[in-house]
């Protein structure tokens, strides 16, 4: 069926740029210069940005924010008491819990410290990340709607609990574009920790552009072997030949376009094009020999593994210097329902060096300063214990929604601060809370971008990734 109503002589002027005319001029711009229709959306920052770039570290399964950075002596004090009915009522936790009364609070597995000259308090489990302290902002007055994982990191990703949505890295892509015709704008990489028994799935929706064009989704580089596919030619087939077969293909999707005016069409022709150009560029990016001794040491001892974090904190340095946009790195395993005490020390030991190693390798080379760079998942755990007290070696807790901790660090954020905290109990916020969706707005202004304003119409409603909510939060900004 043809999607487009008439033929081209019936259209309306609005029917003909809306259908025909921006579209099939910039397909006609990649077939006559052989770029990559990877150009900006139409629109520019909104005002002058802090950042350029995000790396977004994010933490799949809901980091303790109790065990890692919200010590509170009350909580120790009342190990074992059960969870006052003020602190719970009305609220409702995941079906492993069920009904919370009775629930016994549990004290923190290590003890804490406060770390630099901001003070900021960071547990023993992470003494590279308290290290740095001085150069990042915690948010420790996090909160959250959803109460279990797919549905949380979809909010906070993509600004809504259903999938479907544009997630952040394609938002940006759309609305500032690429700077970079050679990789793509936006990039996934995954890792899990090692012998963890935590079950967590890296869902596509995660990284996808939901109704945006297809060209602006993030594109996941594998764990394992080639991090792109058939980067190689096939036996028997040069470059010669192989862009004689892009340009006939470009071809056929020009008349096709005329045919029926899908835009996907046009991002059909781009991603083939892309996939030409990351044949040179990607082999150069993975290889690490121009790396210092010093720096992969800085990394830590998985950092030449292919798929594990470390690894994939010095690929997103590596992507960033190159210009890519948004580097999403997604590990698994932050799900202690029953492992406080074994796997948590195992998630901690590969996350917390290559962090601060990261942050550390920005800010030498220069690139911290216009480079926004976040930590954090998609909730927190409960204060009170799920398991059995006696049963030490399977304490865990379960997911929190209502307080979490994050931190951020360059790219326009206030450094050596700790913003927000929660009552007693590290069960909800008491001071200056910040909803996923303040989050969301406030990574947009940082990198120029005014969240009311970024829309995109869809089934007759104008979207946008803070849905109809959220505020920038100032105090946060440098």
């Amino acid at each position: 069926m043809n999607p487009r109503p008439g033929t081209p002589l019936e259209l309306n002027r609005r029917e003909f740029l809306g259908n025909v005319g921006l579209s099939g001029i910039a397909l006609s711009a990649l077939l006559n210069d052989g770029l990559l229709a990877n150009a900006p959306a139409g629109q520019s920052p909104h005002f002058p940005p802090k950042a350029k770039r995000v790396i977004y570290l994010f933490q799949n399964g809901g980091p303790t924010h109790v065990e890692l950075f919200d010590g509170k002596k009350t909580l120790a004090d009342l190990h074992g008491k059960p969870v006052p009915d003020s602190f719970i009522s009305g609220k409702r936790f995941s079906t492993m819990t069920g009904q919370a009364q009775g629930k016994l609070l549990l004290a923190p597995v290590e003890p804490f410290k406060q770390h630099g000259q901001s003070g900021a308090t960071v547990s023993a489990f992470l003494p590279h990340t308290a290290a740095i302290a001085d150069e990042l902002c915690f948010v420790k007055s996090m909160h959250t709607d959803a109460i279990n994982h797919a549905p949380a990191i979809s909010l906070l990703l993509s600004g809504g609990q259903i999938p479907g949505r544009p997630t952040m890295g394609a938002w940006l892509h759309y609305g500032l574009g690429s700077n970079n015709e050679n990789l793509p704008a936006y990039v996934v990489l995954t890792s899990v920790t090692k012998n963890t028994t935590c079950g967590q799935i890296f869902y596509d929706f995660y990284w996808s552009s939901g109704f945006l064009p297809s060209r602006h989704q993030g594109v996941k580089f594998r764990s394992k072997g080639d991090p792109v596919l058939y980067l190689s030619n096939p036996q028997g087939v040069n470059q010669t030949l192989r862009r004689g077969i892009l340009d006939d293909l470009s071809r056929l999707n020009h008349f096709q376009f005329q045919e029926f005016g899908d835009p996907e069409i046009v991002s059909r022709t781009a991603q083939y094009e892309m996939a030409h150009r990351m044949q040179s560029t990607v082999p150069k990016l993975t290889d690490f020999s121009d790396e210092s001794e010093k720096t992969l040491e800085m990394y830590g001892p998985d950092v030449k593994e292919q798929g594990t974090f470390a690894h994939n904190c010095l690929m997103a340095r590596r992507l960033i210097e190159r210009d890519v946009r948004f580097v999403q790195l997604m590990h698994a395993g932050w799900d202690q329902h029953n492992s406080l005490t074994t796997e948590l020390y195992h998630q901690c030991r590969d996350t917390d060096q290559p962090s601060a190693a990261l942050v550390r390798d920005l800010k030498q080379r220069g690139l911290l300063d216009e480079t926004l760079v976040i930590w954090g998942g998609e909730f927190g755990r409960t204060p009170f214990i799920q398991g059995k007290m006696e049963d030490r070696k399977r304490w865990g807790r379960d997911h929190h929604p209502y307080a979490f901790t994050i931190w951020m660090a360059g790219g326009g954020i206030k450094s050596g601060l700790t913003y927000g905290a929660t009552d007693e109990l590290c069960m909800n916020p008491a001071v200056d809370p910040v909803h996923v969706h303040d989050l969301q707005a406030t990574i947009l202004h940082l990198l120029g971008i005014d969240h009311e304003s970024l829309v995109y119409k869809h089934q007759g409603r104008r979207f946008r990734l803070t849905d109809v909510h959220g505020h920038v939060v100032r105090p946060l900004l440098a």
